[in-house]
């Protein structure tokens, strides 16, 4: 295909990137592919439920990101990908996979999708979500409890122990690569409204 457009949407857990994410996909439709890094972790399959749990999943290395980088160059090559679908609640991956079909935009979606320069370079448009750090924590302990069937203590402690060391060794730093910045996420309609013109007058 060509003209395809790959938009990086990233940013500190609960920070928006999925509202954003959700805005452009509601203005252009079908013309729109979302791809999440989060698909992609890795299976872990050989090990028992209990270490699985256990593991730091805000590290670049718990993510097959080479996948996500053959996939989204697939994409852009204008051939239909199977991508892996992640449980949250096993830690491991499903049999299924999902079919995902070449469109004029692509979007990528998160918290690390900056901090590997092969995925960044596929990018052409690198926006960084930002919001206030209590703000996100509540955001992902609602999700986390409601969608993921997490119990609240357990919640607590992944956010102290892995996620809010993770995102200040990898995630914030990463913001340096971002075109655009977003701060109080899907919620900044001005911003919102600059990036719908910016992807209209790319692809159109």
């Amino acid at each position: 295909m060509s003209n395809v457009l790959i938009i990086g949407i990233a940013g500190g857990t609960g920070s928006g990137k999925t509202t954003v994410t959700e805005a452009i996909k509601r203005e252009f439709g079908d013309d729109v592919s979302v791809i999440c890094h989060d698909f992609y972790y890795k299976k872990n399959e050989h090990l028992p439920f209990e270490e699985r749990v256990k593991m730091n999943y805000d590290h670049p290395h718990s993510l097959d990101t080479d996948m996500l980088v053959s996939h989204i160059q697939s994409l852009k090559d204008g051939y239909t990908v199977n991508v892996p679908v992640y449980s949250f609640v096993t830690f491991t991956r499903e049999e299924r996979a999902v079919q995902v079909h070449p469109t004029k935009v692509i979007i990528i979606e998160g918290i690390l999708i900056f901090e590997n320069r092969e995925l960044r370079d596929l990018m052409d448009i690198k926006i960084f979500v930002d919001a206030d750090a209590d703000i996100r924590f509540i955001r992902r302990l609602t999700r986390d409890v409601k969608e993921r069937e997490r119990d609240l203590d357990s919640v607590i402690n992944q956010y102290c122990n892995t996620v809010k060391p993770m995102h200040e060794q990898f995630v914030e730093p990463s913001k340096k690569y971002a075109d655009i910045i977003i701060p109080q996420g899907g919620y900044n309609t001005v911003a919102l409204d600059m990036i719908m013109e910016k992807i209209r007058s790319t692809y159109q």
